[in-house]
């Protein structure tokens, strides 16, 4: 008999087989009973978890999306690991264009929320990545402080998400560089750059 799985392995299973289901069947082909079959539990065991398969859905993206880490280490320049952080945005595109497509309207009318909302499930606590490098960029003299406004300072994820959303691709390294060099930098460093 094979020994029951329990506690992170389970619940690594569930997602696993939460996310083959959704690439094979899409959200509206996504059902508790299939999941619980393919990962060798019960519903009720899933149902002790996740309350809703929206919630179970939400949780098997970021799963995929946390096989590929967004944490840059200190390079000692903003421009080298602020495309570096575009470089593992990148490996997790997917996961972006899996939540925009595989949800149809059926999931934000189930879940009652808007794409905002999923986004904020999918992104939670990944802020800290890119907000880490503007700050060591700013230890160094290379930002000025006084122009990370939340526009501004959010803009390359902007900018990434807004590309693989339209485009279910993660967007060229020639894209990623135009964005830092001719757009991001100018706004964070203004009299910095002829320094």
């Amino acid at each position: 008999m094979a020994e029951r799985r329990r506690g992170e392995n389970l619940e690594q299973a569930i997602l696993e087989a939460a996310w083959l289901e959704m690439s094979e069947h899409g959200y509206a082909g996504l059902t508790m009973e299939r999941i619980a079959e393919r990962s060798g539990t019960s519903r009720p065991v899933l149902s002790r978890r996740w309350a809703t398969r929206a919630e179970l859905a939400v949780a098997a993206i970021r799963q995929q999306m946390g096989k590929h880490s967004l944490a840059v280490a200190d390079q000692g320049d903003v421009r080298t690991e602020l495309l570096e952080f575009l470089k593992r945005a990148s490996q997790r595109a997917f996961g972006i264009a899996a939540a925009f497509t595989l949800f149809s309207s059926e999931y934000f009318s189930e879940s009652s929320s808007v794409p905002k909302d999923l986004r904020a499930a999918l992104a939670q606590g990944e802020a800290r990545h890119l907000t880490a490098i503007l700050e060591r960029g700013v230890e160094r003299g290379q930002i000025e402080r006084e122009r990370l406004i939340p526009p501004v300072a959010s803009l390359l994820s902007d900018l990434f998400r807004y590309h693989v959303i339209m485009n279910f691709a993660a967007p060229p390294e020639a894209l990623q560089q135009a964005w830092v060099d001719a757009i991001f930098l100018p706004l964070v460093q203004g009299g910095l750059r002829g320094q």
